[in-house]
């Protein structure tokens, strides 16, 4: 059964002039992680907005757990939780002040409910008496998400919610959706991070309010039937530049520090090619290997 769908949903803004969101349908299964993948200015909050009824579409319908966005909001809004990108709890109020407030919105308690909220919250619990404003940005998205959680809703939006913190904390929290996952709970998150698309049963990749591929992670890189190829040593912009006026290449892009090189076709002996190119432009000294493409890659082809 689906938990979430979207059929033809549109959002515009600016009396039509701009549009965030383009006639999107897709399913999201109960109890799946779903990932919305895509840079700012996607589509993706207006997306969250819409199916949290924070926000009514221009065209369109979409439904959570069986409920229309528009005629049912109010259901829709005591069965799902909302962790919006911006943190948005009481700065003023403290950690448990905060936890309190959002039980008894929903009618409940954090003794009620603690099981739910237990592994999360006994992270931040010895800091239960600090105001919200003064948490680190860990400690607000760990605060936040048990605040999502606290009246057990059974699907969960979460929109970019790692924009901003560590890596140790991002890592800390996918293993947190993980848990939550195995409760049960839908769970639809976006993110602009591309290493967190594999941490997914499914993804959409999207693009200037477009689906560009729904798939799951190893899916969406299986589809990538062309070698790629790594450039790595020497100054890198410089090659990036050069690399592009070869005759053979489709796209070369910055990665960390490396290159990712796409070429037209996918002949034996591109490595040799490549490095004869590069040498004859003057570079002696760097490394060219065939090497195996992330979910980044696969959306940078996609654009085309």
């Amino acid at each position: 059964m689906n938990a979430i769908e979207l059929n033809n949903l549109t959002k515009t803004y600016n009396d039509g002039s701009i549009t965030a969101v383009d006639h999107l349908s897709f399913d999201v299964k109960e109890g799946e992680l779903f990932g919305l993948i895509g840079p700012d200015g996607a589509g993706k909050t207006s997306i969250f907005r819409m199916l949290t009824t924070l926000l009514l579409p221009d065209e369109g319908t979409a439904k959570v757990n069986g409920y229309d966005i528009v005629k049912e909001y109010k259901t829709i809004r005591n069965i799902v939780g909302y962790m919006p990108g911006k943190f948005s709890l009481y700065q003023d109020l403290t950690v448990e002040e905060n936890l309190n407030f959002f039980a008894t919105l929903f009618g409940t308690s954090i003794k009620e409910n603690y099981d739910l909220i237990k592994d999360i919250y006994i992270q931040i619990e010895p800091y239960k008496n600090r105001r919200a404003g003064k948490l680190s940005g860990g400690m607000k998205q760990k605060l936040a998400l048990c605040c999502a959680l606290i009246h057990k809703p059974t699907v969960l939006f979460l929109d970019e919610p790692t924009t901003g913190v560590d890596a140790v904390s991002r890592q800390e929290f996918w293993e947190m959706l993980g848990r939550l996952k195995k409760q049960g709970i839908t769970i639809l998150v976006s993110t602009p991070y591309m290493d967190e698309a594999g941490l997914c049963d499914k993804i959409a990749l999207m693009q200037s309010g477009k689906i560009l591929s729904i798939e799951k992670p190893q899916a969406v890189i299986s589809n990538f039937n062309e070698k790629l190829y790594g450039i790595s040593k020497g100054n890198l912009y410089k090659i990036m530049l050069d690399l592009r006026k070869y005759e053979q290449t489709v796209s070369c892009f910055a990665f960390g520090d490396a290159l990712h090189l796409r070429l037209k076709s996918n002949a034996d002996d591109n490595v040799s090619n490549i490095n004869i190119y590069l040498k004859n432009h003057g570079y002696m000294d760097t490394e060219v290997k065939e090497i195996l493409p992330g979910i980044e890659d696969c959306f940078i082809k996609l654009l085309g």
